[in-house]
């Protein structure tokens, strides 16, 4: 893509999650939840990547300190989304095109949909294009609230749904994009709302609307790609979505695993051609495993481990066949 930049929001503290570690450094199957993140831009082809971090900043900037391409842009006050997309107007001063925003705790997100936002936006030439989902229970997600003409006409939030609202199934998951030239002029109009005076970015979608700029929907995606990570319970949820997710590309990639639901491979592992995966094994992120291997059962790699074709990981060591491993 051309001209696309993201501006990913990774302020957040970790407080219903129980914890002093910011929430985007959590980790999902050995990497953390702002990695897959920062990873679907890079592999959509967004070369623009501005994180705005606020709890506990230096820690998160610290992990991600060999990424050279990402600028950080500080949010002093938490005070909405709308309020920390706004702190990016100076870090992405001049810049023309389409601006990506994504909320650093949503690891499941796909390349495919920020292309699809960006690609939408484009051909349509409207403002904004988000992409939304359809859900069973919608229960604290805004609601997508579309005209006679099925164009959105506003965003509104689960407290502030009417009965008749509550009952719409097609919701926000946050994923947005916006016309650079029009979105910071239109967050300057967006008012503090709600107990604590934020201001959110739906806001400034409705704002556009008013004024007479085209907002589609048109990309839809899949439930489990709209889950969040707001507890310990969503952060073990989304581990297994994305287990799940590992696993697939090497079952398609011509690897065995022989017990799914008792294996565990971490992200960014690479698996050879016809290697055999038996139960209770685990291997790390980042290790490299040759074809014709057999791993297991009760298979330890460690992340970064490398193990050449044809060799054989038992319980917890490796059985090594001349000096492979590093």
């Amino acid at each position: 893509m051309s001209s696309v930049a993201a501006i990913v929001l990774a302020a957040g503290e970790s407080t219903r999650m129980k914890s002093d570690l910011p929430k985007v450094l959590h980790e999902v199957c050995g990497r953390p939840m702002l990695h897959f993140v920062l990873s679907a831009c890079r592999v959509a082809g967004i070369d623009r990547l501005v994180v705005v971090v606020g709890h506990r900043k230096d820690e998160v900037i610290q992990r991600f300190r060999n990424e050279r391409d990402i600028v950080w842009v500080e949010q002093t006050e938490r005070k909405g989304t709308g309020h920390a997309v706004g702190c990016c107007r100076s870090a992405l001063e001049g810049f023309e095109g389409s601006i990506i925003v994504i909320a650093g705790d949503m690891p499941l997100v796909r390349r495919s949909t920020l292309a699809g936002l960006h690609e939408s936006r484009m051909a349509r030439g409207d403002a904004a294009t988000l992409a939304t989902t359809v859900l069973d229970n919608p229960t604290g997600y805004g609601r997508i609230v579309r005209g006679a003409d099925d164009a959105i006409e506003a965003i509104v939030e689960d407290a502030d749904c009417s009965p008749e609202q509550r009952s719409i199934r097609e919701v926000n998951p946050s994923y947005y994009c916006f016309d650079a030239g029009l979105l910071f002029g239109t967050l300057e109009r967006v008012e503090p709302a709600g107990p604590k005076g934020e201001y959110y970015i739906t806001e400034a979608v409705r704002l556009l609307r008013t004024a007479g700029h085209g907002v589609s929907a048109t990309i839809t995606v899949p439930p489990e790609d709209a889950t969040g990570i707001n507890s310990r319970v969503d952060l073990a949820t989304v581990g297994r979505l994305m287990q799940d997710r590992l696993q697939r590309v090497l079952l398609d990639d011509g690897v065995t695993i022989v017990d799914p639901d008792n294996t565990w491979i971490e992200a960014e592992a690479v698996v050879g051609r016809d290697t055999t995966i038996l139960p209770f094994s685990f291997i790390g992120a980042g290790a490299m495993v040759g074809r014709g291997c057999r791993i297991g059962p009760f298979g330890y790699v460690a992340p970064g481990d490398q193990i050449a074709d044809g060799e054989v990981s038992g319980p917890c060591s490796l059985v090594c066949v001349g000096d492979t491993t590093t």
